[in-house]
């Protein structure tokens, strides 16, 4: 049985590997690692990165902070407290006033937070009416972190921006009321790096008959990726797997959210088996990544990857953008580049894979797709829909922006044709929600 072991800032030199490592590198990781979250394990630095390329290999990036990750005075702040010996309290402070400036919590998901009556659902995310995000405190952390990591605030250590609850009896209470959810999605951090009879104590009461409008359980998770063991030889694994039989012999859908970024991650027997045994279930895989640079963005590795997943009996779901928080800067990418690359993958594969949707940002107002660059009337225009909003009736409505070469994110748009606001403002201020889905 192969047993996880888990390498952070504090123990990681201990991989043999790292004896031919430069100084340099080391240096940036402990820089680095101070404000972005760092950890990985055996399965990815003995199967999964190419040690003799580290400079470029994208699996050694993917869990190794780079120098380029943190803007230069945010690394010479870091790298002179360490060099000083500063106290660890110190460079605790400064780091946290560091991770502040770097939209810790994007996407307005603080306006995503729900009211049960006057109680506040730290650990639930109720953004569009018809899917519940829960975020269980004992699933919030992964088996390894991955550097270009939207969520990672949930593990800096700095609970005022963290979202979790472990109050089940809540979530419940709040279904029940919420008859127009048909998904709850368990997130984080990974829920798969709870225990069977934690994860079991969440998902079991849904089988009850006031639940039954929740029809699809969705489970996000690294976990295939980063340990496919989870659901092999870990001592709870047969576990697992009993569970999702349970769920789909209770007319449940059972979705394991999959998060792939890069082919290699899908090359290893254990992967291979994993996601074997969970599809043996009657669970489905839907796969998601965000597009990034240095790591996968040529249309190649997409079309690659979507080909192999769909070998694998998984289903290609999402193509994100990367989002504008921690080390975006270091993975960012052009929309008409990531457009360009969503096409040129697209179209070198079959129908099968075409269920892949993107390039998308999920946006403080939805889920936006760039849907392409035209020339209207004289004008270059980004086109661009919602795949989902925060009012459903703004999905699927084609609009547009003033082409922006430089543009990486929806909020350095403007209208087009010289409209004054995007269809679906209120206002030039973007719309503020600040008690979603209130139950008195």
């Amino acid at each position: 049985m192969i047993r996880l072991k888990s390498y952070t800032l504090h123990n990681y030199k201990e991989i043999p590997q790292f004896d031919s490592i430069s100084e340099e590198i080391i240096k940036d990781i402990e820089v680095v690692g101070h404000v972005l979250p760092f950890k990985t394990n055996n399965y990815v630095v003995d199967e999964l990165i190419d040690w003799s390329n580290v400079e470029t290999d994208a699996m050694f990036t993917l869990n190794f902070p780079r120098k380029e990750m943190l803007d230069k005075k945010h690394y010479y702040t870091i790298e002179q407290l360490i060099q000083q010996n500063a106290d660890k309290s110190e460079i605790q402070k400064r780091a946290n006033d560091i991770r502040l400036t770097l939209n810790p919590n994007p996407a307005g998901q603080e306006h995503n937070v729900p009211f049960l009556g006057e109680i506040k659902l730290k650990g639930v995310q109720h953004k569009y009416p018809e899917t519940v995000l829960f975020f269980p405190s004992q699933g919030q952390t992964c088996h390894a972190y991955c550097t270009f990591c939207f969520r990672w605030p949930q593990f800096s250590g700095m609970s005022e921006l963290k979202f979790a609850m472990k109050e089940a009896d809540l979530l419940l209470k709040y279904l029940s009321i919420h008859k127009e959810v048909t998904d709850i999605l368990f997130t984080g951090g990974d829920p798969m790096t709870m225990s069977a009879s934690i994860l079991e104590s969440y998902i079991r009461p849904l089988f009850e008959p006031r639940f039954s409008h929740i029809r699809s359980i969705r489970i996000g998770t690294k976990s295939l990726a980063y340990w496919p063991y989870r659901f092999l030889t870990d001592n709870d694994s047969d576990d697992i797997i009993r569970l999702f039989e349970d769920v789909i012999k209770a007319g449940k859908n059972l979705s394991v959210q999959a998060h792939f970024n890069h082919p290699v991650e899908l090359s290893t027997d254990a992967v291979k088996k994993a996601i074997s045994r969970i599809r043996s279930t009657g669970a489905q895989i839907r796969t998601q990544s965000p597009l990034l640079k240095h790591i996968n963005d040529k249309p190649e590795l997409w079309s690659q990857m979507w080909r192999k997943q769909v070998d694998l009996g998984c289903i290609p779901y999402y193509m994100f953008i990367a989002r504008d928080t921690g080390a975006k800067r270091y993975f960012e990418i052009p929309l008409e580049k990531c457009w360009q690359i969503f096409r040129r993958a697209y179209r070198q594969v079959s129908g099968l894979c075409r269920t892949v949707r993107g390039p998308s940002m999920s946006d403080h107002a939805g889920k936006i797709q760039v849907l392409g660059v035209q020339e209207i009337k004289g004008e270059k225009v980004f086109v661009l829909r919602f795949l989902q909003g925060r009012n459903p009736n703004w999905v699927d409505i084609p609009f547009f922006a003033e082409y922006d070469s430089k543009a990486t994110w929806f909020n350095q748009l403007k209208p087009a044709f010289g409209e004054d606001k995007f269809f679906f403002e209120e206002s030039k201020a973007k719309i503020q929600v600040t008690k979603p889905f209130l139950f008195e």
